[in-house]
């Protein structure tokens, strides 16, 4: 039996479906078979994450109105063999998948896969409920910033009326600096107002922006410190203790040094 995960937001543009390509590929590097589910129909875009966009023959709709088979639309990542998307279509509307649909489609699916992973459209709408129907657990992805943050409380809350009970956080875009001069929330402000575990701190990194263009899952790039955290991401679902990393802080003779206009 495969675990379904949700990987959700309240706010869009917060890095959810990157998380969900590096949370797929790093479960596969790891030897498990996995699923990632593109549940955000008409704005799909976990196939360009992945790279997989020309290799598209039959997506969600097609399947759940019995068009295609799934392991038809199936698409499997050319350089993680254990890894496989499911996309969903471009041109149709989010209500062209019912709740109902995708959990019997992932029932299917249950016994194939270790992990089914599904990459949730952001908000409470239609496609959010067609998105948590199947999920046994959530991850939530939200930015420090106090509109990301609130959005997240109310998904927290809409999960826990579907009695969805383990729910994870990750916190992308940080920026040490901003939270060392409080212009940024830190994680005991998101930690006390969100109250989930937290299982990733993802930084600020350009890396991500270079591995989307690319089609490369920035959890594949050893010199990005996002593709690091998201390592760790992986490590945590998995219940291995990771500490934290903690930027180093600059001392006191540094600080007076850039006041100065010595270095």
């Amino acid at each position: 039996m495969s675990v379904r995960i949700v990987i959700t937001s309240g706010k869009g543009g917060v890095g959810k479906t990157t998380t969900t390509a590096s949370i797929g590929v790093g479960m596969a590097m790891r030897g498990y078979k996995v699923a990632v589910m593109d549940i955000d129909t008409g704005l799909r875009n976990l196939d360009l994450l992945l790279g997989l966009e020309n290799r598209i023959m039959y997506d969600l709709v097609d399947v759940v109105n019995g068009r295609a088979p799934y392991k038809k639309a199936l698409v499997r990542h050319r350089k993680f063999e254990s890894l496989f998307l499911l996309p969903t279509s471009q041109v149709k509307n989010k209500d062209a998948i019912k709740p109902e649909q995708v959990d019997e489609l992932c029932k299917e699916m249950d016994k194939e896969f270790d992990y089914i992973l599904l990459d949730s459209p952001a908000g409470i709408e239609e496609g959010f409920k067609t998105a948590i129907k199947p999920a046994q657990r959530a991850i939530i992805v939200t930015t420090p910033e106090i509109t990301a943050v609130r959005d997240a409380d109310k998904v927290i809350g809409e999960l826990g009326r579907e009695d969805i009970k383990d729910i994870k956080l990750i916190v992308t875009r940080l920026r040490p600096k901003m939270i060392e001069d409080g212009d940024m929330f830190d994680m005991r402000d998101i930690n006390d107002l969100l109250e989930i575990p937290c299982i990733g701190q993802i930084p600020e990194d350009e890396a991500v922006i270079k591995a989307t263009n690319r089609g490369e899952p920035v959890i594949t790039m050893e010199d990005s410190m996002a593709g690091k955290a998201y390592k760790n991401v992986v490590g945590r679902i998995f219940g291995e203790e990771i500490p934290f990393y903690k930027p180093p802080k600059e001392s006191f003779f540094t600080k007076l040094k850039k006041l100065f206009g010595l270095i």
